[in-house]
């Protein structure tokens, strides 16, 4: 696909966008585990705001994936699952910045 572009494979980073690429599959895949494990806590009513996040993350994960971080980053005392999302995420919104960066 990157071969089809219309700068051609020497127009951009490709590593940037592999890198990208990348994080968003699997900050997609935490905010899913991050949204079922918080369906199948007792609490459920405190994390709903957290649920309706990661669903959207997990959709629109380089759009969606700074607003889960912060939003998981306020849990991450309290759940390990909201942690490590939170540590993913970052991840993510650095690799889109950089790739977008890159792109000029």
């Amino acid at each position: 696909m990157l071969k089809t572009h219309p700068r051609g494979p020497d127009g951009f980073d490709q590593e940037a966008v592999t890198k990208c690429m990348e994080a968003c599959v699997e900050c997609a895949q935490a905010c899913t585990s991050c949204s079922d494990a918080c369906l199948g806590q007792e609490s459920v009513q405190e994390s709903t705001e957290c649920i309706r996040t990661n669903a959207d993350c997990a959709d629109i994960c380089a759009a969606a994936c700074k607003t889960c971080g912060d939003l998981c980053e306020q849990h991450r005392n309290r759940d390990e699952h909201c942690r490590v999302c939170a540590e993913v995420c970052r991840r993510c919104e650095d690799a889109c910045r950089e790739l977008a960066t890159s792109l000029g």
